[in-house]
């Protein structure tokens, strides 16, 4: 049996007020109900998730207005500021309304601006595990996810603890960052593995065997740098005819289009695009709404699949 439900949500015009519900709906685990559409939280701290953010206030606005539009997944990591993020989940949402799922992620180190290192041994995660519970101001976090796979690190011992603080409540279900099936298949001998973090988009397939395998065994596959919009964007690249007719056609950004297709490519996708701007956020869940047609979808494949 899937681990997961999915229920679908019928199409809407493209310009209706943004809602994240329809999206449609995925249970994390069988049990966690999220929308599919989420909010992702580096872009709220400074340049490289370093650092505050440049206006602390409207992070915390950008947060409680993701809420307000039917967010119920916002995907952060204690290496994003590091811990500023974390932080200002607490102080804008908490207590948090029912039904929202705070994921959170450890095991990566930041020694400055995109300067990182992994870090898996058991204390170290425990630790981690711990300092996030008081930063999110939670009893229990719903989605915890190992950043990386330190290789350093045996991966009987990076899960093992979280699996230990599965056992004490302290964790509901336990997610991987950038891995392979094969890795999937490694960890899913020492814990149940729910979710699968990769970097996923129209533009940019590179793990789309890993995405083939969530289908296959109902784990849900959060896309990070969902939009890559620098890389639409781009006039020399072979799908951006294709991208622009098809999003004048719906009057919507090519951003829009980008999540549309995900949201379209699988019933496991789970997107979550970040922003620290309302507005790019509103524009961001605004594409819940827009249904591609059939022949829409396979013409920005053959187009995208060119590059």
């Amino acid at each position: 049996m899937s681990r997961e439900s999915l229920s679908t949500t019928a199409g809407t015009a493209s310009h209706a007020a943004p809602n994240a519900a329809l999206s449609g709906s995925l249970r994390i685990g069988g049990d966690l109900p999220v929308r599919r559409l989420g909010y992702g939280t580096m872009r709220l701290v400074g340049e490289g998730a370093w650092g505050e953010p440049a206006d602390p206030t409207e992070a915390r606005r950008v947060l409680r207005r993701a809420v307000e539009l039917g967010v119920t997944l916002i995907d952060t990591a204690d290496a994003y500021g590091p811990e500023i993020a974390e932080r200002l989940i607490g102080e804008a949402l908490a207590p948090y309304p029912a039904g929202l799922v705070v994921a959170t992620k450890g095991g990566v180190t930041r020694q400055g601006p995109a300067k990182t290192e992994f870090v898996g041994r058991a204390g170290y995660l425990i630790q981690c595990v711990e300092m996030s519970l008081r930063r999110l101001r939670l009893e229990r976090i719903d989605l915890y996810q190992l950043h990386r796979i330190d290789p350093r690190t045996p991966l009987e011992e990076s899960l093992g603890a979280l699996h230990r603080m599965q056992e004490q409540g302290k964790i509901l279900h336990i997610g991987l960052s950038e891995v392979t099936p094969a890795q999937i298949e490694e960890a899913e001998k020492i814990v149940p593995i729910v979710t699968v973090q990769n970097r996923y988009s129209l533009a940019d397939r590179r793990h789309a065997q890993t995405l083939t395998y969530c289908e296959q065994h109902g784990i849900g596959f959060l896309p990070w740098y969902p939009i890559a919009a620098g890389k639409l964007l781009k006039p020399e690249h072979p799908a951006a005819q294709a991208l622009a007719r098809i999003a004048g056609l719906h009057q919507v950004t090519i951003a829009q289009l980008a999540l549309a297709w995900l949201l379209q490519r699988s019933p496991v996708m789970l997107p979550i695009p970040g922003t620290s701007s309302i507005a790019h956020l509103e524009e961001n869940i605004a594409a819940a709404g827009l249904k591609l047609a059939a022949n829409e979808w396979a013409e920005l494949e053959t187009a995208a699949s060119t590059a």
